[in-house]
């Protein structure tokens, strides 16, 4: 039986486990939608909404706190400030996943993790042209 365990491991060492959840909860923030495998949307989910809760209340303790768990300045500045503001009235369930069929490759089970009401324009913000060194066409 599996009483009182917690979460799941995700298959990695406990160091690989927390950084790759804390890149995917500043994707997660700065993009407001990823599309990434089942187990790992549903490991995300309590730590993005607990961050947003941390958000939320405010206070240099607790932006310490989000910013030892999150590791990343522009994306705990988007937390303190636009997300904070945003769900100032709703009280839990920042965030949904969906599921989005299987993987081409592996056939591992497939995820989109969204915050709720999402900025859509934040979607691919920083995907542009691809600059190239060298010769330029003129």
């Amino acid at each position: 039986m599996r009483h009182k365990i917690g979460q799941s491991k995700l298959q990695r060492p406990t160091a690989h486990r927390n950084a790759m959840l804390r890149n995917l909860a500043a994707s997660l923030i700065k993009h407001e939608q990823i599309l990434t495998t089942l187990p790992k949307a549903k490991a995300l989910r309590p730590y993005v909404e607990k961050l947003i809760t941390l958000g939320k209340v405010g206070g240099l303790s607790n932006r310490r706190l989000a910013q030892s768990r999150l590791m990343d300045d522009t994306q705990l500045q988007k937390l303190f400030g636009e997300l904070a503001e945003r769900y100032a009235e709703r009280s839990g369930g920042y965030s949904r996943v969906i599921k989005a069929g299987f993987r081409g490759s592996d056939a591992a089970p497939m995820g989109i993790i969204e915050l709720v009401d999402r900025n859509v324009d934040a979607k691919g913000q920083d995907s542009g042209p691809v600059e190239t060194d060298g010769d330029e066409a003129e």
